[in-house]
């Protein structure tokens, strides 16, 4: 059975290991086992017989900004629109709680772009989206792409 559920904190080391398989490939940020613990309520998953096989979060910014980061499928199960449900997960979870602005910062913009992101020039971003560079071990040298999306929220 495949399904999309929010990340449990027993999916945390699963995770770590999906996002850094990328980062050791140059094509993803790492991310430490603390911070993904830290942030645990950001994290969809997709399971394959109770396994972890990708995953996806969507980290709140400020009132009406998120960033959505860490998309990572298990190489063998890429192709199968496993991403784009991740996607689509965080994007509707981000429209549920009236935030209107999705940005992401990665090294694969074609794929984001599918979702109605459009790139934009990284000084453009609030200062509030750069607290968390310090921690980035390709800080201040960043070479990711920004890409941003605006959503269509509910005024409730």
């Amino acid at each position: 059975m495949k399904l999309i559920t929010k990340a449990k904190v027993s999916d945390a080391i699963r995770i770590h290991e999906l996002i850094n398989s990328f980062a050791d490939k140059g094509i993803m940020l790492p991310r430490s086992l603390s911070e993904i613990y830290e942030n645990i309520r950001d994290y969809f998953v997709f399971r394959e017989s109770k396994q972890v096989i990708a995953c996806a979060a969507l980290h709140i910014s400020w009132a009406d900004m998120a960033e959505l980061r860490s998309v990572a499928v298990a190489e063998s199960n890429q192709g199968q629109g496993i991403g784009d449900r991740l996607m689509e997960a965080c994007l509707n979870e981000a429209r549920e709680l009236g935030i209107s602005t999705v940005f992401c910062l990665t090294y694969q913009p074609v794929f984001f772009e599918r979702f109605g992101f459009t790139q934009l020039d990284k000084m453009e971003l609030p200062q509030k989206v750069w607290s968390e560079c310090f921690r980035c071990p390709k800080f201040p040298n960043c070479d990711e792409i920004a890409l941003i999306c605006h959503l269509k929220v509910s005024k409730e």
